[in-house]
């Protein structure tokens, strides 16, 4: 069965740090460049981070930047998104992707997305 199965979200207070994984199955995940995305209560879902079938591309939105480090484990199929000075306007549900292309230039703005994951909360919060 094809699955992305996401996992580490929660709550925690600003300036804290979670580390998301995502665990794929059924399918070769180095066949994929991986994103995350999150989706805000009464927004559209974002483009968080992207990273390349190797590992060797990554690419990140403006917003956060600097702060979240996406990598990628092929041996073990789980991709990882390191979130540090978390703060309130992260909040949303997080989302790992599987799709075809690049991470840069029409491959971010424009994903072709193969798998979903289910989503996994993260709240940030005093």
């Amino acid at each position: 069965q094809l699955q992305l199965a996401e996992s580490g979200g929660g709550l925690v207070q600003p300036g804290g740090s979670l580390r998301l994984s995502c665990a794929a199955s059924g399918f070769t995940l180095d066949d994929y460049a991986m994103r995350w995305f999150r989706q805000a209560p009464g927004k559209e879902r974002e483009g968080v981070s992207c990273i390349g079938r190797s590992g060797g591309a990554t690419n990140y939105a403006s917003s956060v930047r600097g702060r979240f480090t996406i990598s990628r484990d092929n041996a073990q199929k789980t991709v990882y998104l390191q979130m540090n000075s978390l703060k309130p306007e992260d909040t949303a549900v997080y989302y790992c992707a599987a799709v075809q292309g690049s991470c840069y230039g029409p491959g971010w703005h424009n994903p072709t997305v193969d798998y979903w994951g289910q989503g996994t909360q993260v709240t940030v919060s005093s």
